[in-house]
């Protein structure tokens, strides 16, 4: 079996780099995007598209540009740390450009059917079925197939969890309808749901309306986007060392996480999100717990409390998992083995690559998921058996098994690593110890970005070096707004140092305890 031509669907992030990942590998890929743009989630629409993601019109990116980057093309060390959507699409449209990905792209063409061909047992080819915006339709031959449409575009609304909801004579809608707050002012309005959008939708509504509260069925861990001295939290604290502390020493880690998070904000006391501390000192924006019911135009809580005359209703709720177009023999094949190939699938000639969430960018992981999956397609890596595959998504709940958003949650760093492994391009620090400290001491206890996944093995980029090295400097550029005479600064603190010989003493023992002293009770 030869792959050769493959279909990428969608042009958002994770379809860019599945492309790109196409193009490394020496394969033709085709890209079809429904709309007229690549960005997908990032491009800001003035009304909502059905059947595509939409961000409302002041959303600014919780991950940071270095977390964010894909591994080989940094962003712009003038881009702030946390980019508003448009800036985030600059860096797609840069990334495109770069890498000559647009004439791969067609436009304005929806995909409506992907079905197995007849000989698929034996050729694992695909035949996929698109129509054009001007109604052209066409079918296609493909030998593989990488779906990249997200799961942001169709919006999770469930009204039966909400008694009387019927009878509300005033407006609700999804925070996927949600553009901007225009037509709220002065209204009282209820936002269900505490995620990222909930929060976001409350603070940014309350600008304008006469009072907001947000209702949560259950608490949260509150983090924002502001780490130690002014840099990114997720920069400071997705790392390495922090990964192996929490493999080592869970539940030290948890306790040490839990002070953390106190000690910005007390949780017993405050609920708060992403520093909008002021809308709720204010008074703008009001917490409630999960709803009751609804009667007519008022709102009862499950703690007995009302809020009477309410105008709007906004469900930040999430999204459905769906893929219209796909038509497989069976739902079971939808059971995705680290979250991109359907286990039951043979041969493994499609997969699904950005379907992932969890407490860090999509990106990085997006592509390497694609880089992994154009590997296997062309037969350089193979999958496990079909049944050990099977047993490791019923084990591991970060595995999408079809069954709510949780399923989509992965560990960062360890899961990249574990797609790392598969490709080859796990970065060994032991081995940079001995080759490169300084390097060493930059991948073991900075931020984990993705530039460490170029190092080495397939795909390796001769800039990704430097990228690491400097990827403190780009951070810190956006803050550099005047001239203060002062000492050199430098990504590689004391305290780094410090934590890096630490942490490595602690390997040491941990290495002798485990394998040595069992062979040589007496050293």
């Amino acid at each position: 079996m030869v792959v050769q031509r493959v279909a990428v669907i969608g042009a958002g992030p994770s379809g860019l780099t599945s492309v790109k990942a196409c193009l490394d590998e020496g394969l033709e890929p085709m890209c079809f995007e429904s709309s007229h743009d690549i960005g997908g989630l990032w491009r800001y629409k003035e009304k909502p598209e059905p059947g595509r993601a939409n961000v409302y019109q002041s959303v600014v990116i919780n991950s940071s540009k270095e977390m964010m980057a894909f591994s080989d093309f940094p962003p712009l060390p003038e881009l702030p740390n946390n980019m508003h959507h448009t800036e985030v699409l600059k860096y797609l449209r840069l990334y495109a450009h770069k890498f000559n990905l647009l004439p791969y792209i067609y436009f304005q063409t929806t995909v409506t059917s992907v079905t197995q061909a007849a000989d698929f047992t034996g050729t694992g080819r695909w035949i996929v079925e698109t129509e054009t915006v001007d109604s052209q339709r066409a079918t296609h031959v493909f030998d593989a197939v990488l779906v990249c449409t997200g799961h942001f575009s169709v919006p999770h609304l469930p009204l039966k969890d909400f008694p009387g909801i019927e009878s509300f004579p005033g407006r609700y809608f999804h925070s996927w309808d949600y553009c901007n707050p225009t037509g709220l002012e002065d209204k009282t309005v209820v936002v269900i749901g505490f995620g990222n959008s909930g929060s976001d939708l409350a603070v940014d509504i309350s600008r304008v309306a006469n009072r907001v509260y947000l209702s949560t069925r259950t608490g949260a861990w509150v983090t924002c986007r502001v780490g130690p001295k002014g840099i990114p939290a997720d920069i400071a604290w997705i790392t390495r060392t922090g990964a192996l502390m929490q493999k080592l020493f869970p539940s030290w880690s948890n306790r040490m996480f839990e002070k953390k998070m106190n000690e910005m904000y007390d949780h017993q006391v405050e609920v708060l999100f992403f520093l909008q501390r002021n809308s709720i000192i204010s008074g703008r924006v009001r917490m409630k717990p999960n709803i009751k019911e609804f009667r007519e135009s008022n709102v009862i809580f499950t703690d007995g409390s009302i809020v009477e005359n309410v105008d709007v209703v906004v469900f930040a709720t999430g999204y459905k998992h769906s893929f219209p177009f796909l038509q497989l023999r069976s739902a079971y094949m939808l059971h995705l083995y680290r979250n991109v190939f359907p286990a039951a699938l043979s041969p493994p000639t499609l997969a699904v690559v950005g379907f992932i969430s969890g407490a860090g960018s999509i990106n990085p992981a997006a592509e390497l998921q694609a880089r992994w999956a154009t590997r296997i397609f062309k037969g350089l890596v193979s999958l496990p058996k079909q049944e050990d595959m099977m047993k490791a998504i019923e084990k591991e709940p970060g595995m999408f098994s079809g069954s709510g958003h949780n399923s989509l949650q992965v560990d960062f760093i360890p899961y990249m690593d574990s797609l790392a492994h598969e490709i080859g391009v796990h970065p060994n620090v032991l081995t940079l110890c001995l080759k490169d400290p300084i390097l060493a001491l930059e991948v073991f206890t900075g931020p984990c970005t993705s530039y460490q996944y170029r190092l080495t093995g397939p795909g390796r980029w001769s800039g990704s070096r430097n990228a690491i090295l400097t990827q403190m400097d780009r951070v810190r550029e956006p803050f550099r707004t005047r001239m203060v005479p002062g000492p050199e600064t430098s990504s590689l603190s004391q305290q780094n140092v410090i934590m890096f010989f630490g942490c490595t003493a602690l390997l040491c023992w941990f290495f002798c305890n485990m394998y040595i002293r069992p062979v040589f009770p007496l050293w």
